[in-house]
């Protein structure tokens, strides 16, 4: 890809800096927190905040307010769109201006809603996830100016933070201002500051209810203790029966895969085990690379048990236990697949006869990059020459139900999940941050990107 190209852009941002500094800075301060009210006055604030800076770049901004699936109004919505030849590509690009709460302020070393630049970093809640994603976008819009080559349209989300409830109907009324080649999802983040990553693929959710059933009240376990297991420790049997001797779920129906596009580098075991705060001693469940076991096999979680507390416990026998579990599901699996299959062996597996009950709750699909798309080799260009790195790309283990949902509403369309996250971004924790020179060259990277597309006219 053009070097002189780049530098040209990298020039104009220099002189466009401190408009992307305003921009993060004045959309932390608005407190865009979708928690305290996806309706609320705050958020249609931020959407218009949001909606003005991208009138700035030439697009046609508006601020729309979404509906619930109850019918009650849902959350401000940013659309929009520019188009410079009908005949060119048309890209969507995506980010969200709602953000986390933040529930002790004095977890942060700053004020979690006023911006502070420290080595190299901004501060702030929302400065990563997805302040960063919106400040992306604005930035490669602002240095390509007259020149933008393709079609753009936007959707800046208000409610991505708690769940997107609406977000499906919304995209359903409006589909005709969605309609695009590529979708460009700026809310995931790089391999670390230095070098630029892809996200490749993102595990699908399940969640059941399961309850244990072995006597209708409770009895003396003195008296009836021995032949009768209570309720509690048959249901801790049925949990650890899920796992083989390695720690690795083994549940027909429920599949497992290898990092899309293949692995770049294996993770950092010591690495995950401080993030994760494990202790000493702790062995790592599962076989195979990290990667594949963090973003695209399936891990089971006990998410919530229903025993007894410790305190006030008595000699009886409990008649039943309830305990909730969440499925990540490999990319490609439907989750209703997924759901079925545990389902299915819960029951068949139900120890001692006891009796098993599931109810299914909620369902989200996983969703899995092409990694032999044109755009994928345009955008991983593009990476390298911003950052001067061949990019790592990169799986999640969390769930983003949206994007596979877009990929479905607009199947022609090729979906590029980026960001500006690093490692020590901090994102729904105390003191987020990003990093400011990550930060230029995704901007960088963002209208390399969009000045090829327009060359594949």
């Amino acid at each position: 890809m053009n070097t002189e190209r780049a530098q040209e852009l990298r020039t104009r941002l220099q002189a466009q800096w401190d408009g992307v500094i305003s921009t993060l800075s004045e959309k932390i301060a608005l407190q865009a927190v979708s928690a305290h009210g996806i309706a609320a006055d705050h958020m249609k604030a931020s959407a218009q905040y949001v909606a003005q800076i991208m009138q700035e770049q030439g697009i046609d901004a508006k601020v729309v307010q979404s509906t619930n699936p109850d019918g009650t109004p849902g959350a401000w919505e940013v659309i929009g769109s520019k188009i410079v030849d009908p005949e060119a590509p048309t890209v969507l690009l995506y980010a969200h201006h709602d953000v986390q709460p933040v529930p002790d302020a004095s977890e942060w070393d700053t004020d979690p809603f006023t911006a502070t630049i420290r080595d190299g970093r901004l501060y702030g809640r929302g400065s990563a996830d997805d302040g960063g994603g919106i400040a992306i976008h604005r930035g490669a819009l602002a240095i390509l100016g007259e020149e933008l080559g393709v079609n753009i349209r936007i959707f800046f989300e208000g409610e991505e933070e708690m769940g997107s409830p609406s977000f499906i109907p919304f995209i359903e009324e409006h589909a005709a201002e969605f309609a695009s080649d590529v979708i460009i999802v700026a809310d995931s983040g790089n391999w670390s500051t230095t070098i630029p990553s892809l996200t490749t693929s993102l595990r699908g959710n399940t969640s059941l209810e399961v309850t244990v059933k072995a006597l209708d009240h409770p009895v003396h376990s003195g008296q009836f203790g021995g032949p009768i297991l209570d309720a509690n420790t048959l249901a801790a049997m049925l949990i650890s029966s899920l796992y083989n001797a390695d720690g690795e779920l083994q549940v027909p129906g429920i599949t497992a895969t290898e990092p899309i596009g293949g692995l770049a580098r294996d993770l950092d075991e010591a690495q995950v085990r401080a993030d994760a705060a494990t202790v000493e001693g702790l062995q790592m469940a599962g076989t195979g690379s990290l990667a594949s076991r963090l973003w695209t096999k399936p891990s089971l979680t006990v998410t919530g048990f229903d025993a007894h507390p410790v305190e006030g416990a008595f000699n009886v026998i409990a008649p039943s236990a309830r305990f909730a579990l969440s499925l990540r599901t490999a990319p490609n699996q439907r989750p209703e697949e997924a759901q079925q299959a545990l389902t299915d062996y819960l029951i068949e597996h139900a120890p001692f006869g006891a009796q098993v009950s599931v109810k299914p709750l909620d369902n989200g699909m996983g969703w899995a990059m092409d990694a032999q798309s044109d755009v994928v080799q345009i955008a991983e260009e593009a990476l390298q020459t911003a950052f001067g790195q061949a990019p790592a790309n990169k799986g999640e283990g969390g769930s983003i139900p949206f994007i596979p949902e877009l990929q479905r509403i607009f199947p022609q369309a090729k979906v590029l999940v980026t960001g500006p996250e690093d490692p020590k971004s901090n994102a729904h924790s105390p003191n987020e941050s990003i990093d400011l020179q990550s930060l230029e060259h995704n901007i960088i990277a963002e209208a390399l990107l969009l000045d090829e597309l327009a060359s594949q006219q």
